[in-house]
């Protein structure tokens, strides 16, 4: 059989790197090569793998008694002023639950391109398969492909996208989702309560949450120091949830005191990590972190997120608690849909979206 024309390896106008790594390119397409400000630095000089992230148990905040409660609850206040970013203990997310959600999301990339095409990515739209955030033919290419979901409120979702393989995906898109809105709810009554908040105040605020789920799919690259995973950007929601498949590399890095630190996540560890959503609220108490992915030459990632955001009627601004003398204000009043809009509007560019709301 003749081998294939890179050219002709398309999800819709966008390469598909999972096609490309079949027909093992002897070099990356120019598509997929960074300009040399934006490649990822080799890993031979990279910081090791960050040991000292925060780790927050969470049974101590929903089991525990009042000294273990009030002491996590702070641990996790000082995890997301200083860190932005937290891994999460003893979630109460079945165990079985996040490895046939791994599972069917492996399943779902490994199908023929032509049944994934089926669900293809509509251009400025983040719901389905594909790439997004792509909105010009010379914009560089992540090395990944991604499967998105909306989910809730019942009104996002596209049923069309809903695939019909694996068989049992949607039903288990559906449990896990139920089961990770527990969590970020829980967690943002915690997040409010180390504020000095009512515990209530986010849910009260959100209405019916915005929740979509996306799986991130990031096949091995020859050249990894060329590419990059994901391009570096911050999340527009106010919580987001990183489950990563067990085996997978180190690829997530996190920019810390501007140097990019490779996170080594802890086995059936959720990842969590501060939107631009609570950033905006706090007034920039805790901010929204920008990361990145990076490829591997040998093994491949596959990672399952969960963004949690308040619904798209919500008018967002800092909340007063956080604004006086000292800290003036750094947001706008603004919508949230119309920020949601802008935010998938636009290529990922660190933490640029985020001037929608300064002032």
């Amino acid at each position: 059989m003749a081998p294939v024309p890179i050219s002709s390896i398309k999800v819709g106008h966008i390469d598909d790197v999972q096609e490309l790594r079949k027909i093992r390119p002897k070099t990356i397409p120019e598509r997929f090569v960074r300009d040399m400000s934006e490649r990822p630095t080799p890993a031979i000089t990279l910081s090791p793998p960050s040991s000292d992230m925060p780790v927050i148990d969470f049974s101590k905040l929903t089991k525990g008694n009042t000294e273990q409660i009030q002491t996590e609850t702070l641990k996790l206040a000082d995890a997301c002023e200083s860190w932005g970013f937290f891994q999460v203990l003893n979630h109460e997310v079945d165990l079985t639950l996040m490895e046939i959600m791994e599972k069917s999301s492996r399943e779902f990339f490994m199908l023929p391109l032509e049944e994934k095409q089926k669900y293809q990515m509509a251009p400025g739209t983040v719901q389905g398969y594909g790439q997004a955030f792509v909105f010009s033919e010379d914009q560089k290419l992540d090395w990944c492909n991604m499967f998105a979901l909306g989910i809730e409120p019942q009104f996002i979702r596209n049923p069309n996208l809903w695939p019909k393989k694996p068989a049992t995906f949607s039903e288990t898109v559906e449990v896990y989702s139920r089961e990770m809105r527990k969590v970020c709810q829980n967690l943002l009554k915690y997040i409010g309560l180390g504020l000095g908040l009512e515990g209530d105040v986010f849910e009260k605020m959100f209405g019916v949450a915005v929740q979509a789920i996306r799986m991130n799919y990031y096949p091995p690259c020859s050249r990894p120091d060329l590419v990059l995973g994901l391009s570096p950007h911050s999340d527009g929601s106010a919580l987001t949830v990183l489950q990563q498949a067990k085996g997978s590399p180190v690829g997530l890095q996190i920019l810390k005191d501007q140097t990019w630190l490779p996170l080594q996540l802890i086995p059936n560890a959720l990842l969590i990590n501060i939107g631009d959503t609570i950033e905006v609220l706090t007034n920039g108490k805790y901010k929204s972190v920008e990361h990145r992915a990076v490829a591997h030459k040998d093994k491949d990632r596959l990672s399952i997120v969960t963004f949690y955001a308040p619904s798209y009627e919500v008018e967002l601004s800092p909340m007063q608690e956080f604004v006086d003398e000292k800290n003036t204000c750094k947001y706008r009043r603004y919508n949230h849909g119309e920020y949601s809009k802008h935010y998938v509007t636009n290529k990922l560019q660190g933490k640029k979206t985020l001037d929608f709301a300064k002032i």
